[in-house]
């Protein structure tokens, strides 16, 4: 029996890649922020070259995770998602969308607040953390907008572990206790009921 159930090859790329990316930037990100409040702070052994480089990486970073979402946002709109499971609740079924259409928003929307953050800023940003690659600003020099971007930016990261947690417990739910097709659709080396 052939299986046309489960995601395309680009889109589990996508799904994986991304993931990757999103949960190494966060705890990325918590540790450059740490380090800029102790350089703030007048701790001597912190570089702020090295602060500067990190934040450089975070951003380049955050840029691919940029361009890679919306790549894989125009997938999905182009190729279909399988259906879900035909038994799932309605409810269940509201969940998995909506979870869905906000990580797209999370995926796309916290590296454009980092940038707006990062040009509010008014410090230069750097492809590669190489001064001929300079990022270009999407907003001016301005504390306020730079403060309100960067409040933003950190709640969406605990936004998006909140979303992974849900996003593997109801994958895992399907899984072991419905034993239907939903996390196979995704894991190629599960083998899809049937």
């Amino acid at each position: 029996m052939e299986h046309n159930n489960r995601y395309t090859t680009v889109a589990i790329s996508l799904h994986w890649l991304i993931a990757i990316l999103i949960v190494g930037m966060i705890f990325f990100g918590w540790q450059a922020d740490d380090l800029r409040e102790a350089l703030f702070a007048g701790d001597p052994s912190v570089d702020p070259q090295q602060v500067a480089m990190l934040f450089n990486w975070h951003k380049t970073i955050g840029l691919l995770i940029l361009a890679l979402s919306v790549v894989r946002l125009g997938w999905r709109l182009t190729h279909p998602a399988p259906p879900l499971p035909e038994g799932m609740a309605s409810w269940e079924k509201f969940a998995a969308t909506g979870t869905h259409w906000a990580f797209y928003a999370l995926m796309i929307g916290m590296p454009l607040g980092g940038w707006v953050a990062a040009s509010a800023s008014g410090f230069p940003s750097y492809l590669l953390n190489m001064e001929a690659l300079p990022i270009p600003s999407l907003v001016g020099e301005s504390e306020a907008l730079h403060e309100a971007a960067s409040w933003a930016h950190s709640k969406g990261a605990w936004a998006i572990l909140v979303l992974l947690g849900l996003h593997i417990a109801a994958a895992l739910k399907h899984h072991f206790i419905n034993r239907d097709d939903v996390l196979s659709r995704m894991i190629v080396i599960l083998r899809p009921k049937g």
